[in-house]
């Protein structure tokens, strides 16, 4: 059985972290350009070796603590789906933006991006 403080820690989803390891997720998410996605677990590999964590779940519970001014949809599931109970808003902002779909999904080997430059250190 877990302890309430573990509960806590797993309802807001993001205690415990830096607030520059967020920053630097969210500067990933803004750095995404139009027409292009990343998955969850691109990001977490992406900040991996940088900032000693590797979690894809973590990256969503950050996304789900953004704003919407960022470009949330463009950071979709590894099998290109869009981010869960956000679907059909996803999908419409990705078609808008011309990004290769298939069906309900992104096409990932066209569309699927990564950043040129070393992630941010801490």
């Amino acid at each position: 059985m877990r302890s309430r403080g573990t509960d806590r820690r797993d309802r807001e989803g993001t205690a415990g972290l830096s607030a520059a390891y967020r920053e630097a997720v969210l500067e990933v998410v803004a750095s995404i350009p139009t027409g292009r996605v990343m998955a969850y677990s691109a990001i977490a590999d992406y900040l991996a070796e940088a900032w000693q964590v590797r979690s894809p779940r973590l990256i969503g519970r950050i996304m789900a603590g953004c704003n919407g001014e960022l470009p949330w949809h463009r950071v979709v599931q590894a099998s290109g789906a869009a981010a869960r109970g956000h679907e059909a808003e996803a999908l419409r902002r990705l078609r808008r933006e011309g990004t290769p779909l298939r069906g309900a999904r992104v096409a990932m080997r066209t569309a699927a991006w990564a950043p040129v430059v070393p992630p941010p250190r801490p």
